[in-house]
């Protein structure tokens, strides 16, 4: 008979922090940023000052991802934590009740009461906490929060992505200007859809509609806003 070999497996969940953040920051760079080109360039402005504009925005952009994702995920962190103290005195105060408590998550899951409570005497034994926090909490070491690599992660992004539509303007000569960063900034989401749905295994073809629709909703609307304020004060 054959020995087995041991089979690893390298599941794309392991990913979800750090892609969420990832996405998010460089969606937010391209559709923000575009936007605020596009709409400062429909009130006529010159490049110089879409430049500016463009710009002042990924700065803030960026600064505001990353604090708005440090201090959310921040606060994940301090109820997983209150969670887990919470948890910690309750299986010093009452090791009983929190054995029972586990068996009856593997009851409810479909195991047989006899084999239940054996796996909970002997993952208690070995790290209570830790079992407790995975099947009664639903805390692991692949979604517990991480605020500095969120905020990190969104931050750098979201300036890739603003850096972007910056490029185009660069590029293309005024008259050209809206159209340009239009289409341009609509290719770069797209990839970004097709880019982040292949990394976390997800329809390739779904996720880039939906980036690509919200980009030209966002777009179109900054658009007529710029075109309405450039023609009431020119």
């Amino acid at each position: 008979m054959s020995r087995l070999r041991p089979h690893i497996e390298s599941h794309l969940v392991s990913r979800i922090g750090w892609l969420r953040a990832a996405v998010l920051g460089a969606n937010d760079g391209i559709v923000s940023t575009a936007s605020l080109i596009v709409g400062v360039a429909m009130a006529s402005a010159a490049t110089s000052e879409v430049l500016v504009a463009g710009v002042a925005g990924l700065v803030a952009g960026a600064m505001s991802m990353a604090a708005g994702e440090y201090v959310s995920v921040s606060s994940q962190s301090d109820t997983e934590q209150a969670d887990l103290a919470r948890e910690r005195a309750e299986l010093a105060i009452q090791p009983a009740l929190e054995r029972e408590e586990l068996a009856r998550i593997y009851i409810d899951r479909g195991v047989s009461p006899d084999l239940a409570y054996q796996v909970a005497d002997q993952l208690m034994s070995k790290d209570a906490l830790g079992a407790h926090a995975r099947d009664e909490l639903g805390i692991s070491e692949v979604t517990a929060a991480r605020p500095i690599q969120a905020a990190l992660t969104s931050a750098a992004t979201f300036a890739v992505g603003a850096s972007m539509p910056l490029t185009i303007v660069l590029l293309m000569p005024q008259d050209a200007l809206v159209v340009g960063v239009s289409v341009a900034s609509l290719l770069f989401l797209a990839l970004l859809g097709a880019i982040g749905a292949r990394a976390g295994g997800a329809n390739v073809m779904k996720a880039t509609l939906r980036v690509t629709f919200w980009g030209v909703l966002a777009m179109a609307l900054t658009a007529g806003i710029g075109w309405v304020f450039g023609t009431v004060v020119g």
